[in-house]
């Protein structure tokens, strides 16, 4: 091809956390399939620092900015590489491609097949066993062919009979017998010593192996579908040839280096088999619990998650876990590894969105429904960033059906003044809302507490329920989310499925309002979060409306974190203010009457949330529920978290399947499920009616 000559020049190769990126010489050597990197151009004519086999690469321009792209080898080694600007990104791209394609392309044309056969790795200490006889110039030729067969030229494949489908079926199932073994011989090696579990090579095998048992369960269905259009003349009405899930389990191969079977019951930690033997939920008390801010104290933990520690250490496993996905599959029911979870439920997460309380409390505080319309979106807008726990995209624990937490912030009145939040010249200063009157007896403390309670209503589909509220200032916030995540190739999607709906009852105003979708990027080097698409908040009442726009950063150019939105009146469809910047870093409104008012994230005030300690929280309270996962992640002990974690999920499992057979619903705890949404049993909207009507009685 015109195109395969030889490229050479700088990049810049990103080494790890401590060296971070350094300036290589890099020479794509066509003719070998090789990319070669040296210190520099001068010792170009010395033995390369390091070489890429490119048969069967992967070349992926990165997701993070215009310049980064990675080489993934079918050994499972990673170049990540960062060229000047975009253009020259391209140039690097397409000749990697055309020379990886020409490579892979040539191991089946120019290779004769090699006939089928077994490794025994039992014999692993034997001078037979294949880390033995693996020889330095093996390469991805080698690697390739195996298994590789090609049909004789000329020959038409035979429509297939219903009893060589049988055949094939049973064929199948012996190959799916024979990768099992082969995995679980893989997984009993020793994690030292000369041939390991954690051997490059083997890890390849393991993954190839079963990604071509996914891949051949496809074909067979697919056929299976042929044969019967052929048996009816055509396809039935309706029916689609779709990939299928993987028909391997995934949960028990993410574990390299060790046998999957768990010590017996009696070895088990005490820890764990408490887990195990928590009563079933619905025999606890579901009556909902009436919890005292006075007993929570002020939160000391901080689970920053900006170490990529076991991430980077267990490449490997994440390569394995690519191998079994398919794009677009749904990763709700597939069990992820441990060592990619962040020390806090998903619950947690959603009380995190909540650290800006003066910002929430002030949005009363609105003289105008344009002033608390702009209010809210502020608020709405701030509270992404706190949200996430550093740079590193981890995933919170998935809630287990019936988990709760609870937490409360306390916010001097001092700090939540008339004007916080907003920058009206053009208004007059809003005025002191006068508050309820106190309890008989009773002090007015100098502090609005701002009380929150999440809850898990469903498993599949994965609902959580959760509701805040500040009873000093007559507002509360009701929501259920339903999290949908997708697996896009080289980053995950979750959709936030669900509605919101904020309550100012002074002013008699209901806001609805939706989450955007979120998305970890480059999830085999540095995962980072990305936020994306648009989302509405409306007030019926007042015929206010905010469109906000949270932009995922194009192919080329463009900046990260992007987001815009517009305050807009329906009535007159008119623009009141309108917003730009970062999500996480700076935001600059500019109001109707030409005035710009700039929040700077960082500088932003963090109110820490309160909790009870864990000897007062229930066995559902989501700390004191994974409290051994989390201390064993906070200790970096991977396998011991995986065993806590697996024990809870396994009870969730049998616990469902109880339900199930004796036909027992779900009782929720905190939500009721009203049409298509989950609402707080005791909302303030309807506590505050019942008091007002109970005045009005007494006048």
């Amino acid at each position: 091809s015109d195109h395969m000559e030889n490229i050479y020049g700088y990049l810049m190769k990103y080494t790890n956390l401590v060296t971070g990126w350094q300036y290589r010489f890099f020479v794509l050597n066509n003719d070998a399939g090789l990319l070669e990197y040296f210190v520099n151009e001068q010792s170009r004519h010395l033995k390369p620092r390091g070489t890429l086999q490119l048969a069967g690469a992967v070349i992926s321009p990165s997701d993070e900015d215009s310049h980064t792209f990675t080489v993934n080898a079918a050994s499972g080694e990673q170049y990540k590489l960062r060229a000047t600007d975009a253009k020259e990104r391209q140039h690097w791209v397409s000749r990697l491609q055309i020379c990886t394609q020409h490579h892979t392309e040539a191991i089946g044309k120019n290779n004769p097949p090699l006939k089928s056969r077994s490794f025994s790795l039992a014999s692993q200490g034997s001078a037979n066993s294949p880390g033995v006889q693996r020889r330095p110039s093996q390469n991805a030729v080698s690697f390739f062919n195996v298994g590789h067969h090609r049909l004789p030229t000329g020959k038409r494949v035979p429509i297939m009979q219903p009893d060589h489908l049988v055949d094939v079926r049973e064929m199948m199932s012996q190959a799916e017998g024979q990768q099992r073994d082969l995995i679980r011989s893989i997984e009993c090696l020793p994690v030292s010593g000369h041939l390991t579990s954690l051997d490059q090579d083997l890890l390849m095998l393991k993954a190839t192996s079963m990604a071509t048992m996914n891949c051949l369960n496809d074909c067979f269905h697919i056929l299976q579908l042929q044969h019967a259009s052929q048996q009816k003349g055509s396809l039935p009405a309706g029916t689609t040839i779709s990939w299928l899930e993987p028909k391997i389990s995934l949960a028990n191969h993410f574990k390299n280096g060790a046998a999957q079977n768990f010590p017996a019951e009696i070895n088990k930690p005490a820890s764990v088999r408490e887990e195990q033997s928590i009563a079933e939920p619905c025999q606890l008390t579901r009556e909902p619990e009436e919890i005292n801010p006075d007993e929570e104290v002020e939160d000391i933990c901080d689970n920053k998650e900006d170490d990529l520690g076991a991430v980077e250490e267990q490449r490997s496993v994440i390569l394995h876990l690519l191998s079994q996905l398919k794009l677009g599959m749904d990763l709700t029911r597939v069990v992820l590894p441990t060592f990619i979870l962040e020390k806090r439920s998903l619950l947690e997460m959603y009380a995190d969105f909540m650290s800006h309380p003066d910002l929430f409390i002030a949005i009363t505080n609105g003289t105008t429904p344009e002033e608390r319309m702009i209010r809210f979106v502020e608020y709405y807008l701030t509270s992404f960033h706190e949200g996430r726990k550093g740079a590193i995209a981890k995933k919170p624990y998935n809630p287990i059906i019936g988990e709760t937490f609870h937490c409360s912030w306390r916010m001097p009145k001092g700090d939540v003044a008339a004007d916080v939040g907003s920058n009206f010249s053009a208004h007059s200063p809003s005025e002191q809302v006068t508050l309820s009157k106190d309890l008989e007896g009773q002090t007015e403390p100098d502090y609005y507490t701002v009380k929150f309670v999440a809850e898990q209503v469903s498993h599949h589909p994965p609902v959580s329920g959760f509701y805040a509220e500040c009873v000093e200032r007559k507002m509360c916030v009701n929501a259920h989310v339903w999290t949908k995540s997708k697996f896009l190739g080289m980053s995950i999607g979750v959709t936030m499925v669900g509605e919101g709906l904020l309550s100012l009852l002074e002013h008699g105003e209901e806001y609805t309002f939706s989450l955007p979708c979120a998305y970890a990027r480059s999830i085999l080097t540095v995962p980072w979060v990305e936020l994306g698409g648009k989302v509405n908040i409306n007030c019926a009442k007042t015929g206010y409306s905010a469109s906000i726009n949270f932009q995922t950063k194009p192919f080329y150019g463009g900046k990260l974190h992007r987001v815009t939105g517009e305050v807009k009146q329906n009535t007159t469809n008119t623009v009141v203010c309108r917003v730009q910047g970062e999500w996480n870093s700076m935001l600059e409104f500019t109001y109707s009457n030409g005035e710009t008012k700039y929040v700077d994230l960082a500088k932003l005030s963090v109110t820490r949330k309160r909790v009870r300690p864990l000897e007062k929280q229930g066995p559902f309270e989501s700390r004191r529920l994974w409290q051994h996962v989390t201390e064993s992640l906070r200790d970096g002990d991977i396998d011991k978290a995986t065993e806590h974690k697996r024990a809870l999920e396994e009870r969730q499992r049998n616990e469902e399947r109880l339900r199930a057979e004796t036909e027992t619903p779900w009782c929720t705890k905190y939500f009721l499920k009203e049409g298509d949404g989950w609402v707080y049993h005791k909302p303030l909207w309807k506590t505050v009616s019942v008091a007002q009507t109970q005045q009005t009685d007494t006048n």
